[in-house]
């Protein structure tokens, strides 16, 4: 009855089918580690950024990487800015999505040693090869409070690095690629600026990262499973169909053979 089966079209049929299964049932499995990603992440930014401050020295120091785990951590910095090597930051988003640039200023530690700090988001100049408008920075000692961010690589961010870009102008946020520019060693990893607020709210401050959001991607892992156990049952689906069209095309064959007239004997 099933011997239709073993023909070519439904032999491929059959390997598609169990080429989908282990696919899909990956694929569920890649949407699921996404969402635990996702899970651990939020919890670590939630907590880092409830963790009580600490100056960033005891965190971070010259060509150090900043692990995840210090990711968004809350710090202060007390010095002075350096607004006479302030640098702007292409290509970056408001919080309204608008293009413009991030104020990027080494900030020159009370008793020693120089960390960068994003100041926030100005517009971008009308011609792009000008310096834009960025409005001062305070004068004298300050205390800034931040959050601690790992320094940006075109591996990590997925920017690519311009080298012959406008004098003060820069891709990425990178305390190595500062520190060349400065002569002098700079903290690793850079200060993401929560306070003091700017007069005017300009720069703007960059907002803090969601920890609420998890995200479709429990939804997704789902879907594929569901998917790779209906694989199958649209095979046996089929498979019955085509018995049972096969079935009554054989019986209504039956049927028209039988009601043919016999020939006329001589």
């Amino acid at each position: 009855m099933y011997r239709f089966l073993l023909t070519r079209q439904w032999l491929i049929l059959a390997l598609i089918t169990l080429v989908l299964i282990p696919t899909m049932v990956e694929l569920g499995f890649w949407q699921l580690h996404r969402h635990e990603h996702k899970v651990a992440q939020n919890a670590l930014i939630s907590h880092n950024l409830k963790a009580e401050p600490v100056p960033v020295a005891t965190l971070t120091s010259p060509g150090h990487t900043v692990p995840r785990s210090d990711y968004w951590r809350a710090v202060t910095a007390t010095g002075t800015y350096d607004e006479k090597h302030e640098v702007v930051v292409r290509r970056r988003t408001a919080t309204d999505g608008s293009i413009g640039v991030h104020v990027l200023i080494p900030f020159d530690l009370k008793g020693g040693g120089t960390v960068m700090i994003n100041r926030g988001w100005v517009p971008s100049a009308a011609d792009q090869h000008a310096f834009p408008d960025v409005p001062a920075v305070p004068r004298g000692e300050v205390t800034v409070t931040g959050r601690l961010k790992a320094d940006e690589t075109t591996g990590s961010s997925g920017i690519k690095d311009i080298s012959d870009l406008p004098d003060r102008q820069v891709m990425l946020i990178n305390s190595a690629q500062q520190a060349k520019l400065l002569s002098r060693p700079v903290l690793g990893g850079y200060i993401e600026q929560t306070g003091p607020e700017p007069k005017g709210d300009t720069p703007e401050l960059i907002e803090a990262p969601d920890d609420s959001s998890i995200g479709p991607h429990m939804a997704y892992a789902v879907q594929w499973w569901l998917f790779a156990a209906g694989v199958p049952v649209g095979f046996v689906v089929l498979a019955r169909r085509e018995k049972r069209d096969r079935v009554a095309a054989a019986e209504a064959a039956g049927q028209a053979a039988a009601a043919e007239p016999e020939p006329a004997k001589a």
